[in-house]
């Protein structure tokens, strides 16, 4: 039995739609506190929202499945990438 700690994944995620305006940020950041994630989200000029999230696979799964559904109306494209968990946020935040 290996005592490895679970590896980690980074997902950045571009959400477009009703997506400023409208509690975005602050509920997703609400959401985050359930999970074990860490990262970002953020408000894009062109009206888009960025999210940074990184932690254990199932973890980040499972939270980006919760905002997913909390603004399931409102969202009218997604994008996502894979990206390297960024080792200097710990925690959530909203970024301005």
């Amino acid at each position: 039995m290996s005592s490895e700690s679970p590896e980690r994944i980074g997902r950045r995620m571009n959400y477009r739609g009703r997506v400023q305006g409208v509690g975005f940020r602050y509920t997703t950041h609400s959401i985050a506190r359930r999970f074990r994630v860490d990262g970002y989200v953020k408000n894009l000029p062109d009206g888009s929202v960025e999210l940074v999230a990184a932690g254990e696979e199932r973890e980040v799964a499972a939270f980006l499945e919760e905002v997913a559904a909390a603004f399931g109306n409102q969202i009218t494209s997604t994008s996502c990438e894979e990206t390297s968990p960024p080792a200097e946020i710990v925690g959530f935040r909203i970024e301005y």
